[in-house]
């Protein structure tokens, strides 16, 4: 977890990022990166049950809904929830079949990270996606 090489793999092979607990308001951290992530070219599926669209993109329920309407082609799953939640997130994302998990700044939780590098996937926990990114350095994707 946390390693530099699996940071660098999830920066360079995912498209499309699923941000579990997006907001549709500017001003809020999982709109700021998001937007910015999305301007690079990454794909944003927002997942909350509460807004009805994102940065021009629909907005879904839960991980499931936005998994079927997207034939299975959401490779990262962004957490912008709190801690309590992630469990729930977590096991989803394993029954899904989701190959990337990134648990933003300030969201932790060791077991569920655990249990979700025992089911393969590839885990990233209290880090900013936009901050790896940029220390990464940007690129344009196609």
């Amino acid at each position: 977890m946390n390693e530099p090489e699996i940071i660098q793999e999830i920066l360079d092979l995912t498209r499309t990022i699923a941000v579990v607990g997006m907001s549709d308001r500017e001003g809020r951290a999982s709109y700021g990166v998001s937007r910015f992530m999305q301007s690079r070219g990454y794909r944003i599926v927002p997942v909350n049950p509460l807004i009805e669209r994102a940065l021009g993109e629909q907005a879904y329920p839960d991980l499931a809904a936005a998994h079927e309407a997207l034939g299975g082609e959401i490779e990262l799953v962004d957490v912008f929830r709190a801690p309590e939640y992630v469990p729930e997130v977590v096991k989803e994302t394993m029954r899904l079949r989701i190959p990337y998990l990134w648990l933003q700044e300030g969201v932790v939780h060791e077991e569920a990270a655990k249990w979700a590098e025992d089911a393969g996937i590839r885990v990233v926990m209290d880090r900013c996606l936009l901050k790896e990114r940029m220390a990464a350095g940007w690129k344009q994707r196609g």
